[in-house]
C-alpha cells in the first residue's frame, strides 16, 4: 500500500496513529537539526518532521520531489489555521524518494509568478496549483448534478456523432479529410443541433449530452476553439416547459454548490434590452440604464443631434449617478476613444454642478432641453450623463459597453451576487453586410413567432423568431429556442435567407427528409459547461476551468499544435499544402 491517508485527511483525533503519506514536497525549511517539509496532493498539505537521524536521505531533497514516508501523527505547537491539517505534524520514521525533479519553470503555488504562456506550456505542472485542481473538481461535481437531475426527470444521455458533414451558416468548421473518400472531408461538429432534433424524430422524447463541440472562431477570454457544452433537447414542449426545467436545473447547482436558493429569473425581450442595456447579454448586478432621448431633441438647434436624428438616427442617453466628480479630462477623451472601437463617432457629456450645468454639450443645449433631460434621466447634483448619437445599433451597443465598462472602473457590481435573465423574442434574422443577405440571428432551425411567418419574406427584418438566451452576469450561459418541425416551414426559411429549393436539399436532404414520417414539436437548450463553471469558480478566464486549454491563437504550447504532419500521411489522403 502506497499510502493510509491523503494529506488533507488528518486531524487531531488521528494522534499517535501509524500512517503512511506520498505527495510532492511544496515546501523545506530547516531548523538546525530539524527538518520540515509540507508535503502536497490534491487534497491538501500535511507538514512531516525530519529528526536529526532521520534527516539524511533527503539532504538533497527539494520542491517537487515525490515522497512516500511513514511516521506517527502528533499535535503541533504552533497551529496552522490556515491549514486543514495545521493541529497536526507527522514525524517521520521512514522516508522513500519515489522521483525527483529538476528547478520547476515557475512557481506551484496559487499565487505564481508565471506568465500565461509558461503556464500554458508546462501545464501539467500548472495543474498541481491547488486553484486549478479546485476548478477542475468543481467542473466535475456540476456534470454530476447536471446528470443526476435530468435523470431524475426522464432523461436519457446519448452521444452523438464526432465525425459530421460540414453544414453552413454558422462559425467555420474545422475539417477532416477522409483518407478512404480522398477529396471530401467531415467536419467536426459545432453543436449537436441536427443530430439532437432527429433524436426527437425518432422518440427519444428528452436526450441530454456533455458535447464535445468545435469552433474555428476568432478567440477572448471566455471561449475556446473546441468546449464542453449541457445539450439537451424535449419533444412535446414550448417555451415555459424549457425554462422551467432549465431553471429548476440552475436552482439545484447554485443550491448545492453555492448554498443560496435563487429567485425566479427575470424576462426581458430583445428589444428592450438593447435599447435599456444596449447588449443582448446585460449585467444587471448594477443599475445604470440607458435612455432613447430622441423625443427631446425633436427641434433642437445642436447641428450635430439634429444631423443625426435626420439621417435616421437615435441620441441614446446614460446618467452615471453621482459621477461628475470621478473623470479627469484626460479621462473622458480616453472613454471618446474607448466607444469609437464600437463604431460611435463621439462622446458627449453633460454633468450638474452646484453651480448649474457643465460639460462639453452645455453650451449647444436649450435650457428647455436640460431640463427635460433633468426630469426624463433624473439628473440630480453630481451625475454625469453621457451621449452618443449615432445609427441605432451604434448608439446602443457602444453606450452599453461604456456601461459595462464604467460599472467595473467605479465598483459598481456587487461581485456575490448572480443575476439570471431570460433574454427571449430575438430578430429572426440580421443582415450581413458583407454578403448582401439575411442571415439567421441564432441558426435556420429556429422557429420564426407564429404571428410573424408571413413576414418571412415579405419583411424579414421584422420578423421575430421563438428563440431564447439565459444570460447570468453579463455572460451568455445558454442558447436555446423551439425548432422548426414542419418541412414546408423549414422550406421558406431557408429561402427567406437565399438558399434556394434545391440548395436546401442538397446541403440538408439527410435531415430534412425525417420531416416527412411525422417529426413532434420540439425545442432546447444548450449550455456553457465551461463557461458556467468559470463563473462559479469567480474567474473571468476559462482557461482556468479547462484542463489543457489553447491560446487566443488556437494553439496548445504544451503539446506544440497545431504542427506540420509527415508528407506521406497528405499523400495517403490526397492533400497538397501551397
Amino acid at each position: 500500500m502506497y499510502r493510509t491517508h491523503n494529506n488533507g485527511e488528518l486531524r487531531l483525533q488521528d494522534v499517535n496513529s501509524e500512517v503512511t503519506l506520498c505527495g510532492w514536497v511544496s515546501k523545506r525549511r530547516n531548523f538546525g537539526a530539524l527538518v520540515f517539509i509540507d508535503l502536497r496532493d490534491r487534497y491538501g498539505i500535511t507538514q512531516l518532521v525530519f529528526n536529526e537521524d532521520i534527516a539524511a536521505p533527503i539532504s538533497d531533497v527539494r520542491n517537487e520531489y515525490v515522497l512516500q514516508v511513514k511516521g506517527t501523527v502528533v499535535e503541533r505547537k504552533d497551529k496552522n489555521p490556515k491549514l486543514e491539517t495545521g493541529e497536526i505534524e507527522v514525524v517521520v520514521s521512514e522516508v522513500k524518494i519515489v522521483n525527483t525533479a529538476i528547478t520547476t519553470p515557475m512557481i506551484i503555488a496559487d499565487e505564481t509568478d508565471a506568465l500565461e504562456d509558461t503556464r500554458l506550456k508546462y501545464r501539467y505542472l500548472d495543474l498541481r496549483r491547488p486553484i486549478l485542481q479546485k476548478n477542475l473538481i468543481l467542473r466535475n461535481r456540476i456534470t454530476l448534478l447536471v446528470r443526476n437531475y435530468l435523470a431524475k426527470y426522464g432523461f436519457t444521455e446519448v452521444e452523438t456523432p464526432i465525425l459530421c458533414r460540414s453544414t453552413p451558416e454558422g462559425a467555420r468548421d474545422y475539417l477532416v479529410p477522409s483518407r478512404i473518400s480522398k477529396g471530401q472531408f467531415y467536419a467536426l461538429p459545432q453543436s449537436p443541433q441536427l443530430y439532437k432534433q432527429l433524436l426527437m424524430v425518432g422518440g427519444m422524447d428528452r436526450y441530454f449530452q456533455i458535447a464535445r463541440c468545435f469552433r474555428d472562431e476568432d478567440l477572448r477570454a471566455d471561449r475556446q476553439p473546441e468546449f464542453s457544452q449541457i445539450d439537451i433537447e424535449m419533444s412535446f414542449v414550448d417555451e415555459e416547459d424549457i425554462w422551467s426545467m432549465t431553471e429548476g436545473l440552475m436552482k439545484e447547482i447554485f443550491k448545492d454548490i453555492k448554498g443560496i436558493e435563487l429567485p425566479e429569473f427575470k424576462r426581458i425581450p430583445y428589444d428592450t434590452c438593447m435599447e435599456k442595456y444596449g447588449s443582448d447579454k446585460p449585467d444587471l448586478r448594477f443599475d445604470m440604464p440607458l435612455y432613447n432621448v430622441s423625443e427631446v431633441f425633436a427641434n433642437t438647434e445642436f447641428k450635430v443631434f439634429e444631423n443625426c436624428l435626420n439621417e435616421g438616427g437615435i441620441i441614446q442617453a446614460m446618467n452615471v449617478k453621482n459621477g461628475a466628480d470621478k473623470f479627469s479630462r484626460k479621462q473622458l477623451d480616453k472613454l471618446q476613444d474607448y466607444v469609437k472601437v464600437y463604431g460611435a463617432k463621439a462622446l458627449a457629456n453633460l454633468k450638474l454642478t452646484s453651480e448649474g450645468f457643465a460639460g462639453s454639450v452645455t453650451k449647444v443645449l436649450s435650457d428647455a432641453e436640460k431640463e427635460a433631460l433633468r426630469t426624463m434621466l433624473n439628473i440630480e447634483e453630481n451625475d454625469i450623463v453621457f451621449f452618443v448619437a449615432d445609427k441605432k445599433k451604434v448608439a446602443q451597443t457602444s453606450l452599453g459597453a461604456l456601461r459595462v465598462k464604467l460599472g467595473q472602473d467605479l465598483d459598481l457590481i456587487n461581485k456575490d451576487a448572480y443575476e439570471f435573465l431570460w433574454v427571449t423574442d430575438f430578430p429572426m434574422f440580421e443582415y450581413d453586410e458583407n454578403e448582401n443577405r439575411y442571415v439567421a440571428a441564432h441558426h435556420p432551425f429556429t422557429s420564426p413567432n407564429l404571428e410573424d411567418v408571413d413576414k418571412l419574406m415579405s419583411d424579414p427584418a421584422h420578423c421575430y423568431s421563438r428563440a431564447y438566451d439565459l444570460v447570468l452576469n453579463g455572460y451568455e450561459l445558454l442558447s436555446g429556442s423551439i425548432r422548426i418541425h414542419d418541412q414546408k416551414l423549414q422550406e421558406k426559411v431557408f429561402e427567406a435567407i437565399g438558399m434556394t429549393l434545391e440548395e436546401a436539399h442538397e446541403k440538408f436532404s439527410w435531415f430534412m427528409d425525417a420531416f416527412q414520417y411525422g417529426t413532434p414539436p420540439h425545442g432546447g437548450v444548450g449550455i456553457g459547461l465551461e463557461r458556467l463553471t468559470m463563473i462559479l469558480a469567480g474567474t473571468d478566464n476559462i482557461r482556468d476551468v479547462v484542463a489543457f486549454p489553447k491560446t487566443a491563437s488556437a494553439s496548445d504550447l504544451m503539446a506544440q499544435a497545431p504542427s506540420p504532419v509527415d508528407p506521406a500521411q497528405l499523400k495517403e489522403l490526397g492533400i497538397e499544402t501551397k
